[in-house]
């Protein structure tokens, strides 16, 4: 006996190049991606650019290094709808010609004029079907309309929500085409998702409304019905619709302010979906492994914030040097001083960042001494010169080291002793001063040691003459 082959998994991404790729079209593609490879299947992705006046080249541009920044390769070609037009032309004709559609002559003004009479009569806005029956020829046609089913009930099992339904007589006979050349959103969406293969359309909930007009123009065109998976919509922590405020911004905007891939990744798998476990940093072979569409939750995902910067922040301590050295080099570009930067300060910074996008601002002053007031160095009411006469003994120990030796770990075994004897707080303060120029920074030990024996003792002589200026 044969083994029956189970049909192939395909599903799609399909993003408008209208605007940069954000979190929540992010969110989609990866449980879209997380799905294929989880069960051998196929990723694709479809530019849906049939917007001819709001698409642009830069949204384009911006949709494919979000995907491959994220990771997320999309499996054979690229696909643009604006490339397709002949393909739905096709369609659209067999369904004129068989009188599932017709050309329909309503203007703009009447429909808005239809529209507010339906909703002052408590009715639900929808198209009267006034050009139903009527043999409008195609020069005076505003749009092609599809004759949906009178009084049908269209149900689908959604695989995170359960069965679903809606009644044909609430939506109307919709607009399908502006002319056979120019397909419209939920037309050519039919027609694509037949012709690729998709078994599975997994997409955000705001898109539930337009399922029941697909699978009447599927069943119109003898297409078979895809699965279809609704995932819940993107919360701000007041729990509404997801907004700039809080994190409505594009992919790029988390790349350059210095969010890892990876724990973008582990972050967005996270809205909406749950491991069987407690657990919550996950690398992506975990995710594709655990990952399955029936462990997606119906109600919203809250963003938030604090998690994602932890989690960024627990990537880049354990990130390679020289690759957060080459992210740092994308953010900062210029501004970077790039041969200030080595593994000692990285090391220095990798448990002090929540994104790297801090980085120059945690760590200014190892680049350029700030300008800072001399009453700084004065530990409570220890008078100047004592101040002076500490980090005198701190400049003394100096000479006990070779360059090679001037670690911190060396540096602390040599240092703590004169702090013992002399007061820790009156000497380890004002030497945390001298070198950072702050009053919040890391401990002395660890500055020393990043900033080297020559600029540390070049800094201290400078803290020796604003407490000399002090005491007149």
């Amino acid at each position: 006996m044969t083994e029956k082959k189970l049909p192939e998994i395909r599903v799609r991404i399909a993003p408008s190049p209208t605007g940069f790729f954000h979190i929540g079209t992010a969110r989609t593609a990866l449980f879209n991606w997380l799905f294929a490879k989880h069960n051998n299947g196929k990723f694709i992705l479809r530019i849906e650019d049939t917007d001819i006046e709001r698409s642009e080249k830069k949204y384009e541009e911006d949709i494919l290094e979000s995907l491959k920044w994220l990771g997320l390769k999309w499996d054979g070609e690229l696909y643009r709808q604006s490339e397709r037009l002949d393909i739905y032309e096709k369609y659209l004709k067999i369904l004129l010609d068989s009188g599932k559609a017709y050309y329909c002559a309503c203007t703009k003004e009447e429909l808005e004029k239809e529209k507010s009479e339906m909703q002052a009569g408590g009715q639900v806005p929808r198209y009267s079907g006034k050009c139903r029956d009527l043999n409008i020829p195609p020069e005076k046609a505003q749009v092609i309309r599809f004759k949906m089913p009178k009084n049908l009930i269209i149900k689908f099992s959604d695989i995170i929500r359960g069965e679903i339904t809606f009644d044909t007589s609430l939506i109307g006979d919709i607009a399908i085409a502006k002319n056979l050349k120019t397909a419209l959103y939920n037309f050519a969406v039919v027609v694509d998702d037949y012709e690729m293969k998709i078994s599975h359309v997994i997409r955000g909930e705001d898109h539930i409304a337009n399922t029941p007009k697909q699978i009447a123009l599927q069943e119109a065109l003898a297409f078979p019905r895809p699965q279809y998976a609704h995932l819940p919509l993107i919360l701000s922590p007041d729990r509404a619709k997801l907004s700039k405020r809080f994190a409505a911004v594009s992919v790029a905007d988390y790349r350059k302010n210095g969010y890892l891939p990876e724990a973008l990744i582990n972050f967005i798998a996270l809205l909406g979906w749950h491991s069987k476990t407690d657990k919550e940093i996950f690398n992506i072979d975990d995710l594709i492994k655990e990952f399955e569409l029936e462990r997606v939750q119906k109600a919203g995902a809250v963003f938030n914030i604090e998690k994602l910067n932890w989690l960024n922040s627990q990537y880049i301590k354990n990130s390679d040097n020289k690759r957060i050295k080459e992210i740092l080099a994308d953010i900062f570009e210029e501004k970077l001083p790039l041969d200030k930067i080595n593994d000692k300060l990285i090391n220095l910074s990798k448990d002090r960042m929540n994104k790297l996008s801090e980085f120059m601002g945690i760590n200014d002053f190892f680049f350029e001494l700030p300008d800072y007031p001399s009453e700084l160095l004065i530990w409570k009411d220890i008078p100047a010169n004592k101040i002076s006469d500490n980090l005198k003994s701190v400049l003394g120990e100096f000479k006990n080291f070779e360059p090679e030796n001037f670690n911190k770990t060396d540096l602390e075994r040599m240092i703590m002793p004169v702090a013992d004897k002399k007061g820790r707080g009156e000497t380890l303060w004002p030497l945390r001063v001298a070198l950072s120029g702050k009053d919040k920074s890391p401990n002395p030990f660890e500055i020393l040691e990043v900033l080297g024996e020559k600029e540390s003792m070049k800094r201290i002589e400078i803290a020796l003459k604003k407490l000399k200026d002090l005491n007149g």
